[in-house]
């Protein structure tokens, strides 16, 4: 038998729908690092490339993020919708353990399509030819108006 979704249906498509997130990764001291990243959404798996936006490194496999999640996997995930109407505020935030997706892998190659088809951007990056970042989503908190409408505040947030 399947295991339930972690995300509702509702968590689902505000998670889907989002333009980014940020990822947020422990660095060796046990500071949080946190990234804004673009992201596809598979089921309870976050796909993230590691994309040729500029960085600080030349090698992907390098980058601080990576050395985080190798070192400590466990990562928090935190897509919002901000706007100045405050009853369309939202939120979720997720947690999970991340892994790198090489190129070949499957997971890896069947990323591209969608993440190409969400961010045109991607059209003309080698995102086939570098690592992503995978999350296997194991929670997530949400408030506010997911579905754009009035905020369900909830004093336990």
């Amino acid at each position: 038998m399947p295991t339930p979704s972690v995300l509702s249906a509702e968590q689902c498509e505000f998670v889907a729908s989002a333009r980014t997130a940020i990822l947020a990764t422990t660095t060796a001291s046990g500071r949080p690092r946190l990234v804004p990243i673009c992201f596809v959404l598979d089921g309870d798996v976050v796909v993230s490339p590691l994309d040729e936006k500029p960085k600080i490194v030349e090698n992907p496999r390098s980058l601080a993020r990576v050395r985080d999640i190798r070192a400590q996997p466990r990562i928090d995930l935190l897509v919002h919708r901000w706007d100045e109407d405050w009853s369309r505020l939202g939120w979720v935030r997720l947690q999970g353990s991340a892994t790198l997706l090489e190129p070949g892998d499957a997971e890896h190659d069947a990323a591209i399509v969608p993440l190409r088809s969400k961010y045109p951007q991607y059209a003309t990056q080698a995102i086939d030819r570098r690592p992503m970042i995978r999350i296997q989503l194991t929670d997530a908190t949400a408030w506010g108006a997911l579905d754009g409408g009035d905020v369900d505040p909830d004093p336990a947030s």
